[in-house]
């Protein structure tokens, strides 16, 4: 008694098998708001303590920009969304 060869499905070779990498939110440096309000917004926004909230509004006003919230691509936007609010510059991205 003989018996069929039993075919093995595989996997799409072409399929994208990467780890999809967090989103981040970035807050941008702008002319408009002070300092304090800054480092307010993201001890308000993210429950930061007030020197690592200062910490990433230093890098905001001295490199132009900060990583502030990590996350789910619908995390970041809710963040964005909520920073807008408080009148920051706001946008995300998936993480490098």
């Amino acid at each position: 008694m003989t018996t069929a060869p039993v075919e093995l499905e595989r996997p799409d070779i072409e399929a994208d098998v990467r780890p999809d990498l967090p989103w981040v939110t970035i807050v941008w440096n702008d002319p408009v708001n002070l300092m304090s309000y800054v480092t307010y917004v993201f001890q308000s926004v993210f429950g930061y303590s007030k020197r690592k909230a200062n910490a990433l509004m230093l890098d905001v006003h001295h490199k132009g920009r900060a990583v502030v919230s990590t996350g789910s691509r619908e995390e970041m936007e809710r963040d964005v969304n909520v920073l807008h609010e408080y009148g920051l510059w706001a946008t995300l991205q998936k993480d490098t």
